[in-house]
């Protein structure tokens, strides 16, 4: 089979364009990320329109993923050309200043002196720039450049989440949301997450009905916070950029793997993110070192893994896409589907209650059923996609087609590991309706006659009371 990892490409200004969005899905991305830290919310929401205008030309699920910006603290505008802060020399940092310099900081965040005391290290972008506060005083605060660097735009400035006071999501943040979410968005990662109560604060309905809530790893509070953010949130973002930033980026590489595996013992979606092929942003092709990082990723278990510069502002977004995708292929193909999926049962916490333990069960019964009698795929049919990504945690070595009669679920498995999203039925109401899911999978290409699928599906009964749980089996040939 083809690939299972799915790839997440951010879309800007060197990819919004409908030729290179054609060519960006065909080469194989699933899901398009729409930042809103930078442009105007208008230019965001005509994105969002123009991805799905080409997707449905395409003919091809393509999920949107609107990422909001947080409490992000950013400083002032740099002259045309950068600047170089030079190491040992001393700056001022100026709250509600909006230009910079070589010796001038401006920064948007009034209240940062509030924040911040002599003696804390603040990083500048991507972490290359630090700085140490030597005093912090009534109108400005004076620090020492301890590591140097070049310096362009409004680089963000790194304010340690103990520090910051700043809520999640800001109301700048939801102010956006609500405008995507009459828009129909399919997803929504929430920046700088600190504890599961910036998830409930989002206050958006459940998805399907509302958008698949994605939250950000990036704060050592988030990592302190992990179950609880985990078990709230309904997809996870290992944000690796600012979290190498706050813990070291010595501890990335099993942070990550931590990450993961908490998010499949709860049957999350995970997406890892952050300089995966960062050369790629004006190279033609990526590094050993970044090719190998992919790799890894997909032996850790992401469920998708994520591009950023490089299909925003690179210099060729379709070529990224399609690297992605080969590096990816490559490595599903050596992933270790017998010991992940003994480690799963493992690690599963069934926190479910209910028809939700039920269709965990299930799903599992399922993965047993389908890898002993070498099935050609794991049909599923669910409204809301919990039973798709009930199964897609075992990481089946066949592939999983996720029927929905729901688009907005539809386009929401569309970050779920394996997973094939289709349109459905309506429902299933008896043995025949899931015979008849069988043959639709037939007349798509999906699966070929003779093959052995294992169905798995909630069959509608008129003594169901409260939620509907995936509770039967079907091993059947294909007609």
């Amino acid at each position: 089979m083809g690939r299972r990892t799915k790839i997440i490409a951010t879309i800007g200004p060197a990819s919004e364009d409908p030729t290179t969005l054609r060519a960006m899905i065909e080469a194989g991305m699933d899901v398009a990320r729409i930042g809103l830290a930078h442009g105007s919310l208008g230019d965001a929401i005509e994105r969002s329109r123009r991805i799905k205008q080409t997707a449905a030309e395409v003919g091809r699920a393509v999920g949107v993923l609107i990422d909001l910006p947080g409490p992000k603290v950013r400083l002032g505008a740099f002259p045309d050309g950068g600047a170089v802060l030079e190491t040992g020399s001393t700056v001022v940092l100026r709250p509600g200043v909006e230009q910079s310099t070589e010796t001038s900081l401006g920064v948007d965040y009034v209240n940062l002196l509030d924040d911040v005391h002599a003696g804390d290290f603040l990083a500048v972008g991507d972490g290359t720039v630090r700085l140490r506060l030597t005093s912090v005083d009534g109108d400005d605060a004076k620090a020492e450049v301890v590591n140097g660097g070049p310096v362009q735009g409004r680089p963000g400035l790194h304010v340690p989440s103990d520090r910051l006071t700043m809520a999640t999501p800001t109301a700048e943040d939801l102010y956006k949301l609500d405008a995507f979410v009459d828009e129909g968005v399919d997803m929504v990662a929430i920046s700088f997450v600190r504890s599961a109560h910036d998830i409930r604060r989002v206050g958006v309905e459940p998805a399907p009905r509302g958008p698949l809530v994605i939250a950000k790893i990036e704060t050592r509070a988030a990592v302190d916070n992990l179950e609880g953010i985990v078990d709230a949130a309904g997809a996870v973002m290992v944000a690796r950029g600012d979290l190498g930033i706050e813990l070291g980026i010595e501890e990335l590489p099993h942070l990550q793997k931590r990450i993961i595996r908490e998010c499949i013992a709860l049957g999350r979606p995970v997406i890892t993110a952050t300089q995966m092929l960062e050369s790629m942003v004006h190279s033609p092709s990526p590094t050993r070192a970044e090719v190998t990082d992919v790799a890894n990723a997909v032996f850790d278990g992401s469920s998708a893994v994520m591009l950023s510069a490089e299909t925003a502002i690179g210099h060729d977004p379709v070529a990224a896409v399609a690297t992605m995708s080969r590096v990816a292929e490559r490595a599903d193909l050596e992933f270790d589907f017998d010991g992940w999926a003994r480690r799963v049962q493992t690690l599963n916490r069934r926190t479910s209650h209910g028809a939700g333990r039920i269709t965990d069960a299930m799903t599992g019964a399922a993965w047993r059923a389908a890898t002993e009698v070498g099935a050609a795929a794991i049909i599923c049919i669910s409204d809301t996609g919990f039973t798709v990504r009930s199964i897609a945690r075992f990481r089946p070595s066949m592939p999983i087609l996720g029927f929905s009669p729901n688009p907005h679920t539809v386009n929401q498995l569309t970050v779920s590991w394996g997973t094939t999203p289709l349109p459905g039925p309506s429902g299933v109401d008896s043995i025949d309706t899931m015979s008849d899911l069988v043959c639709m999978a037939r007349d798509q290409g999906h699966v070929r006659r003779g093959d052995t699928v294992a169905v798995l599906a909630g069959v509608r009964s008129k003594h169901d009371v409260g939620g509907r749980a995936t509770d039967l089996l079907r091993l059947v040939t294909v007609p």
